[in-house]
């Protein structure tokens, strides 16, 4: 399977300009790709002349994975707080549209929402990518959901999505933890054992693993594993020891590198139709903007108790072998970044914008934090012993 479209031509909507801003909306529903076929879904109404208003949803993510877990999570806050009012209905990836069909399913109104990542809109607009891949300078995932509710990135998005037409309000949500490398069939000790290797992953990853020499594939996650055990990627990256386990890459690889800046603050994304997220009653719009940022601080805490338990498991059950990623290979991934978003500023206006937004923001925030949060390693060689999990590769 080749990866989406890499080419990305911006389109400028003047917010005085209406007949421009609709020339748009035309041109990015036209290039709706694989969530095309499902234009002949009947767009679900919002039932509200009598009874609950009822709403139809998709995730980005298999029915198993803890991720459709989380999209489920956050419907359930809605439909509570709202006392029933609101009903939320999520289905899993594929039910109407492919995973990465998912911003055009909810921008045209096939779905009413969706639950997904930024990255997976990477081929619509490079800057979406910010809200996920990269080092973050320096920031993890809740630094950055501080920078976008605070530092001007909530703007910054709904410009962002006005520029391509897309129809749609999105709530980022639920810090992840920084992602591992990936699976690999042996260790990884040098930036040149990467070079060549078919490799999976999504967003800016794709240019920088590119830049470190290897071929990649972008596919949802869903298709990971089987492209691993058909040989037609040799690695690949997904997300966390859960994802990662019940997905099955233990089943096709016992080698997996921990630590990398390809994806080091990502969160996910709860997207609404904006026409009916806009026709809610306004004291719903208040309560579903607080279930966002009850489900993100609920998943956190459950991804900590499950992830940590999955890693145990991972290692004790299913024979798994964890690596660090050597520094060597990580200051490599920094040096490619910096390459690859010099080059993404220079084309696209709002992509410099968004990166120095981000920038100015972290270099405050990240001293703020390396200056004042102890480190927690001493603390558990402390009471744990300094021997780790994780080797470092030889």
């Amino acid at each position: 399977m080749s990866r989406p479209d890499s080419r990305h031509p911006s389109v400028r909507t003047s917010p005085d300009h209406a007949s421009a801003k609709a020339a748009s909306r035309r041109k990015f529903l036209l290039t709706a790709g694989a969530a095309g076929a499902a234009a002949t879904v009947a767009a679900p109404a919002i039932a509200q002349s009598s009874g609950p208003i009822t709403m139809r949803w998709q995730s980005t993510w298999p029915s198993k994975d803890i991720f459709h877990e989380y999209a489920l999570d956050f419907a359930k806050k809605v439909n509570d707080m709202t006392g029933g009012d609101l009903k939320i209905e999520v289905l899993p990836a594929g039910a109407v549209v492919p995973a990465f069909g998912l911003l055009e399913a909810v921008s045209k109104g096939t779905l009413d929402g969706g639950h997904g990542v930024m990255v997976y809109h990477y081929g619509k607009q490079t800057a979406l990518a910010l809200w996920g891949s990269g080092p973050g300078f320096g920031m993890d995932a809740n630094m950055l959901l501080a920078w976008h509710k605070y530092g001007g990135g909530k703007e910054l998005l709904a410009k962002l999505y006005d520029s391509i037409g897309a129809n749609v309000v999105s709530f980022p949500y639920g810090p992840m933890p920084t992602q591992p490398l990936g699976w690999f069939k042996k260790p990884v000790a040098k930036v040149d054992d990467m070079k060549g290797l078919k490799f999976r992953t999504v967003g800016i990853s794709i240019d920088v693993f590119q830049g470190l020499g290897m071929a990649v594939n972008a596919l949802p996650g869903g298709e990971i594993v089987s492209a691993m055990d058909r040989g037609l990627l040799d690695a690949a990256e997904f997300n966390n020891a859960s994802s990662d386990r019940v997905l099955g890459f233990p089943d096709v690889s016992k080698v997996c590198m921990l630590q990398s800046y390809h994806q080091n603050a990502e969160q996910f994304e709860v997207l609404f139709n904006k026409t009916k997220y806009e026709a809610l009653p306004e004291k719903m719009r208040a309560l579903i903007a607080n279930a966002v940022e009850a489900a993100s601080a609920d998943m956190s805490w459950k991804a900590i108790d499950r992830y940590s338990k999955d890693y145990v498991e991972m290692q004790q059950k299913d024979k798994v072998r964890f690596y660090k990623t050597p520094d060597p290979v990580l200051k490599r991934q920094l040096e490619v970044y910096d390459e690859v978003v010099k080059k993404k500023a220079a084309e696209n206006p709002m992509f410099k914008e968004i990166l120095e937004s981000q920038r100015q923001f972290a270099q405050r925030a990240t001293q703020w934090e390396n200056d004042t949060v102890v480190s927690r390693k001493m603390a558990f060689d402390h009471y744990f012993g300094a021997a780790g999990v994780a080797k470092q590769p030889t």
